[in-house]
């Protein structure tokens, strides 16, 4: 059965099986928090799709038992697959009745066997959650600058929320800045918020990804000889890589349909900020749809590998980066 976000709450007492599926991580985590927070931490359990397949006892165990403190538990599993179908379907089928379980799994194709199941049965729910517009975000920065009294212009809001990438997250992070800044009495210049916001990512990942993508091979090599970087910033390179890739990919089919680049540049919403315009017009030359959606696809490869070889993290990102800022043809 399918349901909107902000139908969940219909639900809770009728269903004990959800599956939220999308890119939009903060509505997610939203979502449960709003209808959820009836579950204390201690009857809350949060697992891996990854390990309970390895050990599915484990996952059983603790859907099965029962505790005379425990009302109800509240189980979620993150990163799920066509390949946990089996098992939430045992689930679904057993007697349990104090237990609700939500699936979290990303974005899910038409095919998705485990969509499907959840889109056909009735008797469990299944929640898209799309990325957020402009007008949502905007609508989320005013709610939180109101709560905190803190008056904001609109266009410094804009950049916050261009900064944050259009995720909900990173918006809410840079907005808390803003508030603790603000506790000191001091009046938000245009300054203060460059100077707080940080793209989602450090000053070294966002030029290494912006000089990579633009092929400027020489500055590119120049960042990465002078950066030793451990697996994790390997990890915020890559997830900078991605927000961009979106971005751009984005941007890349309004021009397919446009071919007016100023034009496509100047209505994305959310809005570029005008230092970055030059440089992503030089982007949207140079790469086309499909090396966008290959290169998208080797990223999440490349996290993959590095999670399993952390100790080689530095040569696997290097590779992939000297592989694509020389191997995509400008068109101009």
């Amino acid at each position: 059965m399918i349901s909107k976000f902000y139908e969940v709450n219909k639900y809770i007492e009728k269903v004990n099986f959800f599956l939220f599926y999308g890119e939009n991580e903060g509505q997610k985590l939203d979502t449960i928090k709003n209808n959820f927070s009836h579950f204390s931490n201690e009857n809350t359990y949060k697992y891996n799709e990854k390990d309970i397949i390895q050990n599915k006892r484990l996952f059983f165990d603790r859907f099965y038992s029962n505790s005379f403190f425990e009302k109800e538990k509240l189980i979620l599993i993150s990163d799920v697959t066509d390949k946990f179908l089996d098992l939430i379907e045992e689930a679904i089928n057993s007697s349990i009745t104090d237990v609700k379980i939500v699936l979290l799994a990303k974005k899910l194709e038409k095919k998705s066997k485990i969509r499907n199941f959840f889109e056909k049965n009735k008797m469990i729910l299944i929640v898209p959650f799309y990325e957020d517009t402009m007008q949502t975000l905007i609508a989320i920065g005013k709610k939180i600058l109101i709560e905190n009294k803190i008056n904001l212009s609109q266009e410094n809001l804009n950049l916050i929320i261009e900064r944050s990438k259009g995720d909900r997250i990173n918006l809410k992070n840079e907005l808390q800045k803003i508030i603790s800044l603000s506790q000191n009495n001091k009046k938000l210049e245009l300054e203060d918020i460059l100077k707080l916001t940080n793209l989602s990512e450090n000053y070294s990942a966002g030029e290494l990804v912006d000089n990579c993508l633009s092929k400027n091979k020489k500055r590119t090599l120049n960042i990465l000889n002078e950066n030793i970087p451990s697996s994790e910033d390997n990890i915020l390179i890559l997830r900078t890589f991605l927000n961009k890739l979106k971005r751009l990919r984005k941007l890349r089919l309004n021009f397919n349909e446009n071919k007016d680049i100023d034009q496509v540049i100047n209505s994305f919403k959310p809005p570029i900020f005008w230092k970055d315009k030059n440089i992503i017009k030089q982007q949207i030359k140079i790469w086309e749809l499909n090396d966008i959606e290959s290169f998208i696809e080797d990223l999440n490869n490349t996290e993959s590998l590095i999670k399993k070889n952390p100790q080689i993290s530095n040569q696997i990102i290097n590779n992939m980066i000297l592989d694509k800022v020389e191997n995509t043809n400008i068109q101009i």
